[in-house]
Parts: C-alpha cells; sequence; structure tokens
C-alpha cells in the first residue's frame, strides 16, 4: 500500500508514517516545517522530505491513501490535488479507528492524565505478554514509536485527544474510535479556542461516552462531578465502572501503592498519578488481566517522557520537566512534587504558551496554581500574542491572575534564567512546565549549571 502524509512532522503524524513504513507500506510525506525530534527520527528511516513545503507533484494516482494532518490548511495544494483526483483522503483518527476496528478498543480520554494511564495500560499488557496495537501522546522506554499497528494484535490502546480531527474534519479525534473499553480521567476545560464554553468543552466528553460500543464498558473518575454526570446519563447497555484515587503512602524509602491486601512500591509519585494508576487498573481488569498480573506489572513503570520526567538529580538540587499547561495540571504536578519532598524548597518555572493560557479570559483560571512552590517564575513570549492573533497580556496582568507573593512574571527568557540562578537555597527541586521549550531552553545542560547549596 502507498500513503502519503500531508504534515508529516506532526508528534504522531510523523510517529504513524515510521509505524507505516516499518509494516512494509511505501510512505511519502510533505510539511512546511518539521521541527525536533520529528526531523530526526524521519531522517533516521529514510521518510524526512528533501525540501520544505507543499509539492502537488508529490500526489500520484498511484497514491492508495492520503493522510491529512491538522497542521495543514483546507486549502492545502497537495490536499486540493488528491481531492480532485479522487485519492481517499483521511485523517490519523479516521486510519486508525479503520485499522483497528476489528479489535478491543481501549481510548483514554480526559482532560489530564491520558497519556500517562494509557502507557500504564500498555506496560501492564506488554509484562503480561499481551499483543496490542497502539498509539499514546509521548516516548515510552522501550517502545520504537509511538504508533503500533498489527495484523495480528487482539487489542488496540489508544489516548484519546479531544483536540479537532483535520481542517476538513471538525469532529475531535476520540468521537472517530468508538471504544469497546472507555477510560474517563476528569474534565477540566481546555482548548477555548475550540470550545468556547465550558459546557461546550463537556458535550464532548457526552458524545465520546454515547459512542461506546454496544455492551461496552465506561471506567470513570467517580470523584469529578463532570464525568460523573456523564456516567449517570450513559445507555444502559454499557458497564460503568467508577474509580477513586488509589491508596498510597510514602516514606523515607519512596513511594508506595497500597490495597488491602499488598503493598507494591512504585517509581511514580503524586496523587494525580496515583489516579491514573486507578484508572489504568480498571481498563486493565475489564481487558482481562488479573489483579496479580497488573500490581507485579506496575512497579517496574517508571512514567514517560515529559510527565514529571527527573532530568537529573545532583548535590545541587533535583531537576524535573512536566508537559503541564492547562491549570489543574499545573496545581497537579506543583502539588505532587511538594508532597514528594516535604520541606524542601520547590523553584517552579511556568510558560505560558498555549492559546488558552495566553488568553485574558481564560487566565485568572491559574489562580493559586502554583501556590505549593517557594517561588515561581512565570514565562511568556510577547511574540506569540501576535501569532496567535491575541490581545497582548502584561506581566502586571499575568502576576495579578496567578496570585501570590511567590510568584514573579518574565517576558523573556533570559531574565527568568537570571532569576533563577539567583534563587540560591540549599539542594532545591526545580520544576519546569511547558507545553512549549522556553524559547529552545537546554533543560537538561541547564540543570547541570543551576546553583544550589549540597546538603
Amino acid at each position: 500500500m502507498r500513503v502519503h502524509f500531508i504534515a508529516i512532522g506532526g508528534a504522531v503524524m510523523h510517529n504513524l508514517a515510521i509505524a507505516l513504513h516499518l509494516k512494509g507500506y511505501t510512505v511519502t510525506g510533505s510539511d512546511d516545517e518539521i521541527f525536533e525530534p520529528s526531523r530526526s527520527r524521519l531522517k533516521l528511516y529514510g521518510l524526512l522530505p528533501e525540501e520544505k513545503g507543499w509539492h502537488p507533484e508529490k500526489i500520484i494516482k498511484e497514491i492508495d491513501i492520503v493522510i491529512l494532518g491538522m497542521h495543514a490548511r483546507a486549502d492545502n495544494p497537495e490536499l486540493l490535488k488528491a481531492s480532485g483526483m479522487g485519492i481517499r483522503i483521511m485523517s490519523f483518527p479516521e486510519f486508525l479507528y479503520a485499522q483497528t476496528k476489528d479489535k478491543t478498543r481501549i481510548v483514554v480520554a480526559g482532560s489530564h492524565g491520558k497519556t500517562t494511564t494509557t502507557a500504564m495500560i500498555m506496560h501492564v499488557m506488554k509484562a503480561s505478554g499481551v499483543k496490542f496495537d497502539y498509539m499514546v501522546g509521548s516516548s515510552i522506554t522501550g517502545y520504537e514509536t509511538m504508533v503500533s499497528l498489527t495484523d495480528d494484535s487482539e487489542f488496540a490502546i489508544l489516548e484519546g485527544d479531544e483536540y479537532l480531527t483535520s481542517p476538513i474534519d471538525r469532529r475531535p479525534k476520540f468521537h472517530l474510535y468508538k471504544p469497546d473499553i472507555a477510560v474517563l480521567n476528569g474534565i477540566a476545560w481546555d482548548h477555548m479556542n475550540v470550545f468556547p464554553t465550558f459546557e461546550n468543552y463537556v458535550e464532548q466528553f457526552r458524545i465520546f461516552a454515547d459512542l461506546i460500543e454496544p455492551g461496552g464498558s465506561l471506567v470513570y473518575f467517580a470523584d469529578d462531578q463532570e464525568v460523573r454526570k456523564i456516567a449517570e446519563k450513559t445507555r444502559e447497555d454499557v458497564r460503568k465502572i467508577p474509580y477513586r484515587v488509589h491508596a498510597h503512602f510514602q516514606n523515607r524509602t519512596g513511594f508506595y501503592a497500597a490495597t488491602i491486601n499488598r503493598t507494591v512500591p512504585v517509581r511514580i509519585f503524586g496523587e494525580h498519578n496515583m489516579q491514573n494508576m486507578s484508572a489504568a487498573r480498571e481498563a486493565c481488569l475489564a481487558a482481562g488481566i488479573t489483579e496479580d498480573q497488573f500490581y507485579e506489572a506496575i512497579n517496574s513503570f517508571d512514567g514517560t517522557s515529559g510527565r514529571l520526567q527527573k532530568l537529573d538529580e545532583n548535590a545541587r538540587g533535583i531537576f524535573y520537566y512536566d508537559f503541564a499547561h492547562a491549570p489543574s495540571k499545573v496545581k497537579a504536578t506543583v502539588e505532587a512534587v511538594s508532597s514528594r519532598y516535604p520541606g524542601r524548597n520547590i523553584i517552579a518555572c511556568f510558560e505560558l504558551h498555549t492559546f488558552s493560557s495566553l488568553n485574558s479570559n481564560f487566565l485568572p483560571f491559574y489562580r493559586n496554581t502554583l501556590e505549593k512552590a517557594t517561588r515561581a517564575y512565570v514565562y511568556f513570549n510577547p511574540h506569540q500574542f501576535e501569532i496567535k492573533k491575541l490581545e497582548p497580556l502584561s506581566k502586571d496582568d499575568v502576576k495579578q491572575a496567578f496570585g501570590g507573593d511567590n510568584v514573579e512574571v518574565f517576558d523573556n527568557s533570559a531574565g527568568m534564567l537570571t532569576a533563577i540562578r539567583r534563587a540560591n537555597y540549599d539542594c532545591p527541586v526545580y520544576l519546569f512546565m511547558s507545553s512549549g521549550d522556553f524559547d529552545g531552553c537546554d533543560l537538561r545542560s541547564l540543570s547541570k549549571e543551576l546553583p544550589g547549596k549540597a546538603v
């Protein structure tokens, strides 16, 4: 089969391209901009386009399917040519469903915890000897790609993103997967550029639950009011499986998950991860995994790239990075680090980078999200307002929105880094949070040079 990718450089798109290449498909693609790590990984597999831009001449009659990424526009010249030639055009969620429609699909949805929960399910399934296809939103140790499609797997484990499918299909991605086992982790308003009201945002998750296959299961976080409402209104033929935060404790030796019958040391920490763990447990049990199999496997799970990822630990401090960007994610991440390291100074650095976070109507939702940090540094690049066509915010606007005497705001990354270097605490914990990169800051290198007195 011959497949062409329009916008091949996307996080999932380039991984799907690699997965199909490894499956034996003939793969080509185009993009007007390809960043790392997509660029290097496409080059490694011989899939990197020779030049940037859109090239209608690449659209030839031998192509069986064109896979269209969200980064492209509706008037993309390659898309228009493919449409005119009658070539089948699919989004990657549409393609994933077509490839997995005869398998048991486990789809993890929610405003937070999707990637970690999906990765936990994958980890347990793999340890239990179960074959599965998958799509997950971050790199995971032990997996060559973030996407895998095979001909002989019984299950497909998919991260269910609520963002739009493609420029010509304005449905949320997770509306296309039709799960047999659905996980709903929690709902906190996000993507306000697409879902302008909280009510409209919640409605997308209700539709997701309505699309569960007949006789399927809904694993849902019972302590989230909106999630609980959705579960209560879900069809009678769907099995409802509520869960709560997994019991846990910590001591000087580490972090532990606990049940009535067992105590399991785990490598992850934080209440939000214990919530993710409960979700993964129930999804695995619904798929036929035993409790013994789950707990035997989960103690070796060490997280995913960009989710409370430890960059370094040395005599000067401990250094974490997290992809957190929405208010609920930022708050949960800071609280997790604060609880894990009681008595330690926490230096939290957060970048406003998404459309929602830079919007004056959404910004107040960040109030007190950084209150558990000893010092908090909030950074935004003023150029982003122009790019996203938003009214500019001042540093005072941001400071007022976040609240707290511990918060300092910067509109240039150099100033923020100078302030961080001046915060000379005894062996602090540094926490960097962003869906961007702090204007190209090499966080691993930074962790080697930041101050911190050995204790």
